[in-house]
């Protein structure tokens, strides 16, 4: 790996950038109970890692509304079915982000790094979160792999965003919260940035992080003092 400071920085979104805690309220308010929700959010990874690794793929919305109908039609509901499906997946266009984000953003940006997301999710969630935050300006691209050719953690998903941004895959450090993610990264090329905001311990059969942070900041000033170097953490 290559010791170069990178020029481009991708974010992953759903749980990286948001906070998806206030999707439990939305179940509970469908009645469902709160845990369904990470749950949900496991099976629907599950799958869209199931439809990469066998060559296929389909949209985050698709996976997540079928899943959804398949878990709570056996739940008894406060509304119909397909409105508390809907209610659920509407949830995403009410996330905010985490406490850390914004400082950590502007201060990457400060440094003259280009700021870019890479989401399993529609560009458009990307944007209503960042637009909320006023920070939509600070990225130059909102990418999604429904325009690559499979889901992350495929390594084509990854180097469609070094091709969308112009350099290559050495060029890039991805952050994101998901060990899977980290690993899919590194196999691809990039150099990676593991926030670690629950003080979980890293799974060793994962490549590891080049950077680990508890917040964002933190990873920020990693960069800066460092210059770029690699980090390994156990």
């Amino acid at each position: 790996m290559t010791n170069r400071t990178p020029s481009v920085i991708v974010f992953d979104v759903n749980e990286t950038l948001s906070d998806m805690s206030p999707l439990k309220a939305r179940f509970v308010a469908v009645g469902a109970p709160a845990h369904l929700a990470r749950t949900w959010f496991a099976a629907l990874l599950r799958d869209g890692f199931a439809l990469a690794a066998a060559g296929g793929t389909t949209k985050f919305s698709v996976i997540g509304s079928h899943l959804l109908r398949e878990m709570l039609r056996d739940v008894t509901l406060t509304r119909s079915l397909d409105d508390a499906v809907n209610h659920i997946m509407d949830g995403f266009a009410a996330l905010n982000l985490h406490p850390d984000i914004p400082d950590g953003i502007r201060a990457l940006k400060r440094a003259g790094v280009r700021l870019v997301t890479l989401s399993n999710g529609s560009a458009e969630v990307a944007r209503t979160l960042l637009t909320r935050a006023e920070l939509v300006n600070e990225f130059e691209a909102l990418l999604t792999v429904e325009d690559a050719p499979a889901w992350k953690p495929v390594r084509s998903a990854y180097h469609y965003a070094a091709d969308a941004c112009g350099v290559q895959p050495a060029d890039i450090l991805l952050i994101a919260v998901h060990p899977w993610d980290i690993h899919g990264a590194a196999q691809a090329g990039l150099r990676t940035g593991w926030l670690n905001r629950t003080n979980a311990t890293y799974p060793r059969y994962f490549a590891a992080p080049d950077y680990t942070a508890s917040t964002l900041s933190e990873l920020a000033i990693q960069l800066g003092h460092d210059g770029g170097s690699a980090a390994h953490e156990d």
